[in-house]
């Protein structure tokens, strides 16, 4: 049987290589998000997170209106990470423009069709470009980025009020950092001592504009959460051991952080080309595009 590390990173390699193809073939796409957090998203479906079964169908439904009184047909795609039981975790994704990267990873761990996959971003479909609460392994619309950290912290303190022994994990980009609100949140989870709550935070470095270093930097990082009362630690956010080691730990009173390192052109080197702007890749030319064809072409295949 297939130990949970080679399984996590099979699941990462999916992960790139679905989205590489996926860009591919749209002229467009969140390629390097993918790159950078491939092990992160994989580390937490195969070992990190306890879910249970998806309740959600593998081919998504379309978009059925936002929720509301009135609505009695809206939903959430929560369902695919299993049913909201006391017992079992709850997932968080913050910065919504990886959600490209989630679906990829629902569907490499079983969770979605890859024809459910297809639908995205096509009109009327919930397989939406920028995630939003009725998206496949969405729970919330965390909309612009630093908003997803306080809405998992109101469910953490919610679950803990309850008596539930599940977990709340996130997932967040360092450039959320760089939003005084995720500091709040921070701070707020320190405050009522919410170790019922789990973070992990794809730190690539880069944003919409270049090198965060460059354009406002958050570092460091480490430091800066544990004077504000967080229980941080760094580690390669591309070996799956070092990603998992953390989440094994006894809880002790304080919000989990931890702070994988990345390579935004990890596993598909054309991209280093790109630097520093690697946001959103869009190919310049035909000849570029087949490059990446071939690249492509040359992946191993799982």
């Amino acid at each position: 049987m297939t130990n949970w590390p080679d399984q996590a990173q099979a699941v990462a390699r999916q992960v790139r290589r679905r989205v590489l193809e996926h860009t591919i073939h749209h002229n467009g796409g969140y390629l390097s998000q993918a790159c950078s957090s491939a092990e992160i998203l994989a580390t937490l479906y195969t070992k990190v997170m306890v879910l249970g079964s998806s309740q959600a169908p593998l081919l998504p439904p379309p978009f059925s209106g936002v929720p509301g009184p009135k609505n009695p047909h809206s939903f959430t795609g929560a369902a695919y990470n299993g049913p909201q039981a006391r017992h079992l975790d709850r997932f968080v994704m913050s910065p919504v423009h990886y959600a490209v990267a989630l679906y990829a990873t629902l569907v490499a761990v079983g969770r979605l069709a890859p024809e459910g996959f297809a639908l995205f971003n096509q009109d009327g479909s919930t397989v939406e470009m920028i995630g939003a609460e009725h998206s496949p392994g969405h729970e919330v619309t965390a909309g612009s980025l630093g908003q997803g950290l306080s809405q998992a912290a109101g469910i953490a303190l919610a679950r803990r009020l309850r008596g539930d022994t599940g977990r709340v994990w996130v997932f967040m980009s360092d450039g959320e950092f760089q939003s005084g609100q995720t500091w709040e949140a921070i701070q707020a989870l320190a405050h009522y001592r919410l170790d019922n709550m789990g973070i992990y935070v794809d730190v690539n470095g880069q944003q919409c504009d270049g090198r965060m270093a460059e354009v406002m930097n958050v570092e460091p990082l480490q430091s800066r959460l544990e004077a504000f009362g967080a229980r941080a630690f760094q580690v390669n956010g591309h070996e799956v051991a070092a990603l998992a080691a953390p989440a094994d730990l006894s809880p002790d009173g304080r919000p989990l952080v931890v702070l994988a390192y990345t390579n935004p052109c990890q596993g598909v080197g054309l991209l280093e080309e790109r630097r520093p702007k690697l946001h959103y890749v869009r190919f310049s030319s035909e000849e570029e595009r087949d490059r990446y064809r071939l690249f492509l072409s040359q992946m191993p295949a799982e």
